[in-house]
């Protein structure tokens, strides 16, 4: 019996020390007013991607947040295709509409030979071939797995506006 409670002593002992020595990761805040600020900083660009925060989560990946619109261009058309190979994003549409087409493949795929520190390594196409194409729109939110060729074929409003959460499980984004 005195074995048994002994071992069972150094069982919860053990598991406190390893509670203790676990990080915790501190939270990181983005108010609506840094968002605005960004967002009025940037109206006036056809195009912009704004990196509003990346943090390191207990040094095991990085996740980031991002403010980012795109104007109606004369064509409709809002750029070229890219899939991130190594990055997962999920788009929260603010306001505007648009067509986005995900999935399928780049025609004539080029890796991009810049890793830029928003999207990481990627590639890029002028289209998306055999992809799904579906109206997006205030509220609506889309998962974006690492690797999957997307883009916009229409912006149907004068600009749409999305936040993008970026998860980062290889760490090849810059953390703050």
């Amino acid at each position: 019996m005195k074995t048994a409670i002994a071992l069972l002593f150094a069982l919860v002992v053990v598991d406190q020390a390893h509670a203790q020595a676990a990080q915790v990761a501190q939270a990181a805040d983005i108010t609506n007013t840094e968002i605005q600020a960004v967002f009025e900083k940037t109206a006036s660009v056809p195009v912009s991607d704004q990196q509003l925060r990346m943090v390191s989560i207990n040094g095991e990946y990085n996740v980031g947040a991002a403010l980012v619109h795109r104007a109606k261009t004369t064509s409709g058309e809002a750029g070229p295709a890219l899939a991130h190979s190594q990055i997962t994003e999920v788009y929260y549409i603010i306001s505007g509409n648009g067509t986005l087409v995900t999935g399928g493949t780049l025609e004539d795929a080029k890796d991009i030979d810049r890793a830029t520190p928003l999207i990481g390594p990627s590639s890029a196409g002028p289209k998306i071939l055999n992809g799904k194409s579906r109206q997006v729109g205030p509220g609506d939110m889309i998962i974006i797995p690492a690797n999957t060729p997307h883009t916009f074929t229409e912006i149907t409003t004068n600009r749409i506006v999305y936040m993008v959460v970026r998860v980062d499980p290889h760490k090849v984004l810059r953390a703050d």
